[in-house]
């Protein structure tokens, strides 16, 4: 797989997720197979004029390269100057103007782009301008029901020096509700020259199989169905189309690597309150779940985290 000059191992993605996909769960789910880790979406006017505080999430490690820097912003020069700083942080970058959250799009960032496809332009060819780095967008299928412009928006990052597009095909208005029109892949697939990368409900291996089949999509990436779960990205790269489910053992051994690697980076305090939701995520689908998730949530240490995952775990197995 190959998006500009950067060769990858294979063509299964970790999404950029806001509070998700930080450090530690790019290390998880690298180490189980993601061929490109995404950081989370990064301000580009943070970066600018508050470099320190927003350049801790580009925090990286060795061992998740090559990692892909997302930005975002509505300026094309804030956000070509913030390009520039991030040269050396990461192997890609990429543009994010399918956010559907309100305080983004209220900033004229995100999904508010594709109802400025001008503007959208702008932005790609300004930064185009200052990286060699390989560069991305991701869309949505369009702000509404009534507005899809994917194959506009798409055809725009084309000819602006784009070297691949990240649908996600859902509209702004849609939210995460619905179901992804998976056919907007392929539509868009059929109309660029550049690799087009597929996004939205997967949630198991078939799930992935069946968007390549049905979409033709160069790439795929996942985002929500990684929840606790980095076994989607093994079993999503294995031949078999029945992969078996972890054991709670191996649930365990993993939300506890997890658990490590965050208080390794964040420390005490902050591995307590955001190691809540991915311990609750890694319990989903076992019989003791509700009661596990309440004690975790009701945890003033990590070491009360820690023993309640053991108990929990070991009494599933």
């Amino acid at each position: 797989m190959r998006i500009g000059s950067l060769t990858l191992t294979n063509n299964l993605f970790l999404a950029p997720m806001a509070g998700i996909s930080d450090l530690p769960f790019r290390q998880i789910t690298k180490a189980f197979g993601a061929g490109l880790v995404f950081s989370e979406m990064i301000s580009a006017n943070g970066l600018v004029f508050d470099g320190r505080r927003t350049r801790a999430l580009l925090r990286s490690s060795a061992q998740e390269q090559p990692l892909a820097v997302q930005l975002f912003g509505s300026d094309p020069d804030i956000l070509a100057r913030a390009a520039a700083l991030v040269e050396d942080d990461g192997a890609l970058l990429d543009i994010n103007m399918g956010c559907p959250v309100k305080k983004v799009v209220r900033g004229g960032a995100g999904s508010a782009l594709l109802r400025e496809p001008t503007r959208a332009a702008a932005i790609l060819r300004a930064v185009r301008r200052v990286t060699a780095r390989p560069l991305t967008v991701k869309i949505r299928s369009g702000w509404d029901g009534v507005s899809l412009n994917f194959l506009e928006i798409g055809r725009i990052a084309q000819e602006e020096g784009a070297d691949a597009v990240t649908l996600h095909p859902r509209t702004r208005a849609e939210g995460f509700t619905g179901k992804a029109r998976w056919e907007h892949i392929r539509e868009l697939k059929a109309q660029l020259r550049i690799p087009v990368i597929g996004s939205g409900d997967l949630f198991q291996a078939a799930d992935v199989h069946t968007m390549r089949q049905l979409t033709s999509c160069d790439a795929v990436m996942v985002a929500r169905g990684s929840y606790g779960n980095p076994w989607l990205l093994r079993d999503s790269l294995a031949a078999t189309t029945a992969p078996q489910p972890p054991v709670p053992a191996e649930r365990m051994a993993v939300a506890l690597e997890h658990l490590e690697l965050h208080l390794e980076h964040f420390g005490a305090h902050r591995t307590l309150g955001e190691m809540r939701k991915h311990l609750c995520w890694y319990s989903r689908g076992l019989s003791g779940a509700a009661s596990y998730r309440a004690r975790i949530n009701a945890a003033t240490s990590v070491e009360a985290l820690r023993e309640a995952t053991r108990a929990f775990f070991l009494a599933e197995s």
